[in-house]
């Protein structure tokens, strides 16, 4: 019994041991996926955690965007993140920071420099961490054209008729990519349709540095109309797949009545 007793301590000290080295490779393999940049920035506070705090609620992270793919750096080594001979960077000067953003931005940068805004860089207009934030940096909706952010610099008014103008198309933009997923996950082939929406979205995208409200409403139409194209692809899918289910409700119904006949067929010989 003595010796029963032993055995069985022995085995759940192992199983328990087991579990715990496991549960601390896991802990550490964790802690090795983030760069140095985030562990050490990460484990302070006050305005050295902020950065770190502000860019993990950011879309950056969302897509696997680090510190290192924006400010260079080596994000392996503690001793060398910030060295220039590893293509360390640094914060760039204000006048600096379209071409910085640029970089992965190349279509957005040249919209801006050929906008009001960036054809005042340097002169007090504003550059892209203005509007967009520098490290919790949101998705681009038609949300960032608010009250707020734009009478920091001037009146509101101009904003609302531009973001009025382009409310609308970006409602219908939403709306399709919604349904768009909808159709995928029940496995319908959307992939032409999802490419030509992304081709419209991108132009659509490129109106946010545009301020000339009258060429905003002549784009924005045209824009429409391609989105009205695909608004009735949508309904050819949605007629498709009520189709479908009609289809299958019949033969559901065809299969039952086919086994109530039989069944009384075969009561009718007994």
């Amino acid at each position: 019994m003595g010796a029963l007793f032993v055995i069985s301590s022995l085995r759940t000290i192992f199983i328990l041991t087991g579990l715990l080295f496991t549960m601390t490779t896991q802990a550490s393999a964790a802690v090795k996926s983030e760069i140095v940049c985030v562990q050490c920035h990460g484990s302070q506070t006050g305005r050295f955690a902020k950065p770190v705090e502000l860019w993990r609620g950011s879309i950056h992270a969302e897509n696997g965007i680090n510190c290192n793919h924006c400010h260079g750096g080596d994000p392996g080594d503690a001793e060398n993140a910030m060295s220039p001979a590893r293509g360390f960077l640094g914060t760039p000067v204000e006048t600096g920071i379209p071409g910085f953003c640029g970089r992965c931005h190349v279509g957005v940068l040249k919209d801006y420099l050929g906008s009001k805004h960036g054809k005042n860089l340097g002169k007090g207009g504003p550059t892209c961490i203005t509007c967009h934030g520098s490290h919790q940096v949101k998705k681009t909706t038609i949300e960032l054209i608010n009250e707020k952010n734009c009478s920091r610099c001037h009146s509101y008014e101009k904003p609302s008729q531009i973001k009025r103008a382009m409310t609308a198309t970006e409602a219908k933009i939403v709306y399709i990519d919604s349904r768009l997923s909808d159709f995928k996950g029940k496995g319908i082939d959307t992939s032409a349709m999802e490419k030509s929406l992304f081709a419209v979205r991108n132009r659509f995208h490129t109106l946010f540095h545009e301020l000339n409200v009258a060429r905003i409403n002549l784009q924005t139409a045209e824009i429409d109309k391609e989105l009205e194209q695909q608004l009735q692809s949508i309904k050819r899918l949605d007629e498709t797949e009520q189709k479908r289910k009609l289809v299958g409700v019949m033969a559901i119904a065809s299969a039952l009545l086919a086994a109530l006949v039989l069944r009384l067929y075969v009561k009718s010989m007994d």
